[in-house]
């Protein structure tokens, strides 16, 4: 509910501005040792990062909820947001946008954690379970660019507003595509913020719709085998859609204005 999600971010910015705040049952404050806030930064950074991979992974809807209070958060707290980004990259280098590429010397184990996936005694994660993981990432990215804390001041810019999303997508598009990955993301991506990217940059934008259909996806189709048409078919399907009725629809899971009377 809204009122919940208002006490959360009171308590996270009250915590984060030196205040006493109450957690498991006793009081604590930043200021009780000299790098307090400073480590309080850090994990609170890391802990959205975890939850895109985690909550959102499991359950698209949760990205909004999250993403308002880490919003709201990083505009207060500039740190927070540059840490964040930190944590975001390492897990997920497909957000920056960067593929890394294979260097003499590297072990392959280290190159597959530089690409985002989980290696534990040497056996890597299923590609299904690694792509859900990068999808929740994106999606919680994608929802932070456009949502505003509504309760802030709204004066000064967002601290990382849709033009970091447009800079995504065009950087996405200049690089060559990776089977599954890209038609995943840019699903992913499109999905929860194309409705705001479409307002914002209109025309430009259906340019950029159009250039991927015409342009983009035949080079996914170029490097994609039969066991991977799922996502680029779902990509595909979406973007067709979106091009017939000039229109993105409004993301599902979406904060209404109704929602902050809850």
């Amino acid at each position: 509910a809204g009122s919940q999600l208002r006490e959360i971010f009171d308590k996270i910015n009250n915590l984060l501005s030196g205040k006493s705040v109450l957690s498991g049952g006793r009081t604590v404050s930043v200021t009780q040792h000299p790098q307090g806030l400073d480590f309080v930064y850090y994990k609170l950074a890391e802990k959205f990062v975890n939850q895109g991979e985690e909550e959102v992974a499991s359950h698209h809807d949760a990205a909004f909820p999250i993403a308002v209070v880490a919003s709201g958060i990083w505009e207060l707290h500039p740190r927070v947001g540059d840490l964040f980004l930190a944590h975001l990259h390492k897990k997920c280098p497909y957000s920056v946008p960067f593929y890394p590429a294979l260097k003499e010397g590297t072990s392959m184990e280290e190159y597959q954690r530089m690409l985002g996936y989980q290696v534990k005694d040497s056996k890597v994660e299923e590609q299904d379970h690694f792509l859900k993981r990068m999808s929740g990432l994106i999606r919680l990215y994608a929802a932070i660019i456009q949502l505003r804390w509504p309760y802030g001041n709204k004066q000064g810019t967002h601290p990382h507003g849709l033009n970091y999303g447009w800079r995504w997508l065009a950087q996405m598009l200049n690089m060559e595509p990776l089977a599954d990955v890209t038609a995943t993301l840019l699903l992913d991506f499109l999905e929860v913020c194309g409705n705001a990217l479409m307002k914002q940059y209109q025309v430009q934008f259906w340019k950029m719709m159009l250039l991927i259909r015409e342009d983009y996806i035949p080079r996914i189709e170029a490097i994609t085998t039969s066991g991977q048409m799922g996502s680029l078919m779902r990509f595909k399907q979406f973007l067709e859609k979106c091009l017939q009725q000039k229109e993105i629809p409004l993301p599902k899971g979406a904060l209404q204005s109704s929602f902050w009377r809850s």
